[in-house]
């Protein structure tokens, strides 16, 4: 599964939330667990077929633009990625 997380721009409200909520669910319609937080302007969601980071970029972009928000950043990982993270992280933390 892969991690997708926005930078989003424009994000006021609660409503701005689930209006970029909307966005990427309806761009891609198999997206799981989507957030958006518009106090740190992060949008996040997950899918299981991992996409080039250019062509989420460029459609992320133009569905956010659609609904009057801008896409600033957009970092990707697996689950994977982040366990092994979390698990160095914890070593490290400990050995001090």
């Amino acid at each position: 599964m892969t991690e997708i997380e926005l930078t989003v721009d424009g994000m006021m409200c609660g409503m701005c939330e689930a209006h970029v909520k909307d966005a990427i669910r309806k761009l891609y319609p198999d997206a799981k667990n989507v957030r958006a937080d518009h106090a740190k302007n992060i949008a996040s969601f997950s899918l299981e077929q991992p996409l080039p980071e250019q062509i989420l970029k460029h459609e992320l972009k133009n569905a956010l633009k659609e609904t009057g928000y801008e896409l600033t950043d957009l970092r990707t990982g697996t689950e994977k990625q982040k366990s092994e993270k979390s698990l160095l992280a914890k070593f490290f933390s400990k050995s001090k």
